[in-house]
């Protein structure tokens, strides 16, 4: 298995492009495609292009939102020390790996943002205590509890479906996240990928020769100075630096909170997921000095979504209306039946999330294709949706798009852990494939 890794790192240093390179590459790619495999000409693939650019962009706040409120809270004092206590019980460098990946696995089934950034993080804390241990193997551990995300708390298909008003609602109604999210077959596939991949990452240490360790000192975190002296603040800095003001607007959110659990019971969707880490955000940092300071720093880490996603989205757009997409999962469908169907979903949605990075854009673009074949074949319609949703975090694990975030917390370039995540691809795919298939 280590000579495995070491080659598929060698690889992708030498080979793998920087993120937003790939999205250039993966533009040509499908406009190269679009023209061979539709009746669309250069032309009209660049109109495709050019229409859909803009497409994602409300699409792209809410995911901005999942990420910084994450990164805010996960950066909160409550949270970095519960971290730091978490780091003092690793003594090795195996169990550094095992650790971040449970921890990781965890926070990313609660919430995608939250799980990439608190991964992160955990991820340094340990390299900062634990002697001898590989800093590229400790980020890629904490990325790859990311495989999870869409089976969890934050899974954009199985919330979409679940919120009235989705755009598929009148071919399949509202469907309740018990069906989804809370279904044994998705419980299944969590608890088997939870007990799999700290074995996994555990596995993949290199040798001594090979193993890239980083100084400690660097990975100290830049610290925001309170201003001056008490006696000297200006009314405004005041204001800034007032914990009442923190304490009445998250207690407001709060009571929000509970009158919409107490009303809808326990559905959960995008828009509540930010809400409630927004507002943790803001009590857990104290000021709202504080509490700007972290949303400047997870606004950072966001720069590379921001710029990439209108070129998804004009990927995604050269892919719906050229027909492209419905080609390929028209294609999975043709040569699937009652017992292979949401196994080949499952795999058509892992092909088409590389060019489409987006779980609810994704969904809007196989939802019609693979709703109408489940409904053919008689098939489970909540499976169905599931089989998409975890092909969509499933190749994320070789997409560098999502793995932004850890690595500008962490410093390194995609290049550096793909190597490792590629292994997690085809061992998570196993499984997974297995979870469609028979339960």
């Amino acid at each position: 298995m280590k000579a495995l890794v070491s080659f598929f790192n060698r690889v992708m240093q030498r080979y793998l492009p920087d993120p937003f390179l790939f999205v250039i590459i993966l533009t040509f790619v499908v406009f190269g495609l679009g023209i061979v495999l539709t009746n669309n000409g250069p032309y009209q693939m660049v109109q495709h292009w050019g229409n859909g650019f803009w497409g994602l962009l409300a699409f792209s706040m809410q995911m901005v939102l999942v990420l910084v409120t994450g990164h805010v809270l996960a950066s909160s004092k409550p949270f970095k020390k519960g971290l730091g206590a978490l780091a003092s019980l690793s003594n090795t460098p195996g169990q550094a790996i095992i650790y971040v990946t449970l921890i990781s696995l965890i926070a990313s089934w609660i919430n995608w943002g939250f799980g990439l950034v608190i991964g992160a993080l955990f991820a340094k804390e340990l390299a900062k205590k634990v002697e001898n241990v590989d800093y590229r193997l400790l980020i890629a551990s904490a990325y790859s509890g990311f495989v999870v995300w869409h089976g969890g708390f934050s899974g954009s298909v199985p919330l979409t479906i679940a919120t009235p008003g989705h755009f598929s609602e009148k071919m399949i109604g509202i469907i309740p996240t018990s069906e989804t999210i809370f279904a044994p077959f998705n419980i299944i596939i969590i608890l088997a990928l939870i007990v799999v991949l700290p074995i996994l990452n555990r596995f993949m240490m290199p040798s001594k020769e090979e193993t890239v360790i980083v100084d400690s000192a660097l990975l100290e975190d830049n610290t925001f100075q309170a201003a001056a002296l008490e006696g000297k603040l200006t009314p405004a800095e005041r204001l800034e630096n007032s914990k009442i003001v923190s304490l009445l607007a998250g207690i407001f959110g709060l009571i929000f909170l509970f009158w919409y659990f107490a009303t809808n019971g326990f559905k959960i969707n995008l828009d509540i997921v930010n809400f409630l880490f927004l507002f943790l955000g803001i009590l857990f940092h104290g000021t709202p000095k504080q509490f700007l300071d972290a949303v400047l720093n997870a606004v950072k880490g966001a720069s590379g979504i921001i710029i990439q996603f209108p070129f998804y989205a004009g990927i995604m757009g050269m892919m719906v209306t050229s027909g492209l997409a419905a080609v390929i999962s028209e294609g999975f469908v043709s040569i699937s039946n009652e017992f292979t169907f949401h196994l080949f979903t499952f795999w058509s949605a892992g092909l088409v999330n590389i060019f489409i990075p987006s779980g609810g854009g994704q969904w809007a673009v196989q939802a019609p294709i693979m709703l109408d074949a489940a409904k053919a074949l008689g098939v489970s319609i909540p499976k169905t949706a599931m089989a998409v949703a975890w092909g969509d975090a499933w190749t994320n694990m070789i997409q560098p798009f999502w793995a932004l975030p850890a690595l500008a917390i962490a410093g390194l370039k995609a290049k550096d852990i793909m190597g490792f995540c590629v292994m997690v691809l085809v061992v998570s795919g196993i499984i997974i494939s297995l979870g469609f298939l028979f339960l």
